[in-house]
């Protein structure tokens, strides 16, 4: 049995206050991410993602590029972002589809409903928590948040216990049926480390979503937060969220 099984067998086994404490020691210190460029000052930023919900035409060409980048498993319902569409009635029903599971094919419009008065696409993703629940009960610290805000899974620490997968509140993280490790979006830090744009904002034909640095006073991501009514998702839950939403129907939850 290696570690890796030895620890999630523990979790699993034993009550969780003694098996926090007797796994202290594997979990010290925190993890740094492999990928960064030695030159690179995380202190610096702090990244987070606008999404314009009125200029998201539904296309998935952000989910495609968002799999290939990263190498995200190809069967449905693996996702690191996806798009939702929501179909609001006279009556006052809101009827939501993800609608990426057919991602790759073209996208069909709905059968005509004369009853529906709105039809809008919403891309979900992590939401980078400021204070993120899943760093939080991860107890081998294989969840942790990195300088500049962004939440990543260290997979040499993760031991598969789902843990981080039922605490976080968007739905956000899957457990990875290849590496059998907690697998969610990380901005494609690899890329905005290096200075480029996540793979979904670089490929969005409409600029429905802005990536960008909330430190930097003259970001776009900065005018984008001043010149629209933001909203967050599930903003009760004190997570502080760093996707903002632009023009979000408050049936969105």
């Amino acid at each position: 049995m290696n570690k890796r099984e030895f620890l999630k067998d523990a979790i699993l086994f034993f009550p969780a206050a003694a098996t926090l404490q007797a796994l202290a020691p594997a979990a010290e210190g925190k993890a740094e991410p492999a990928t960064t460029p030695t030159d690179y000052d995380a202190t610096r930023h702090w990244y987070g993602m606008g999404i314009d919900v009125d200029k998201c035409i539904g296309c998935n060409r952000c989910v495609e590029a968002c799999k290939a980048e990263n190498n995200v498993p190809d069967e449905p319902f693996y996702f690191r972002t996806w798009i939702e569409r929501y179909q609001i009635h006279e009556n006052g029903e809101t009827r939501v589809e993800c609608i990426s599971t057919r991602a790759g094919l073209p996208e069909q419009a709905p059968p005509e409903d004369p009853s529906v008065v709105r039809t809008f696409f919403v891309p979900k993703l992590c939401n980078q928590c400021a204070h993120p629940p899943c760093v939080q009960v991860c107890p081998v610290g294989a969840t942790f948040q990195t300088q500049d805000g962004v939440v990543l899974v260290d997979e040499k620490r993760c031991i598969g216990c789902r843990y981080c997968i039922q605490a976080c509140p968007y739905g956000a993280r899957y457990l990875n049926p290849r590496t059998k490790t907690a697998d969610k979006c990380t901005f494609c830090y690899h890329r905005i480390t290096e200075g480029l744009l996540p793979a979904c904002v670089e490929v969005c034909p409409t600029e429905a979503r802005i990536f960008g640095d909330l430190k930097g006073k003259a970001d776009r991501l900065v005018r984008f937060h001043r010149v629209n009514q933001i909203s967050v998702l599930k903003p009760d839950l004190n997570t502080e969220p760093k996707v903002l939403y632009a023009q979000l129907d408050g049936e969105v939850r």
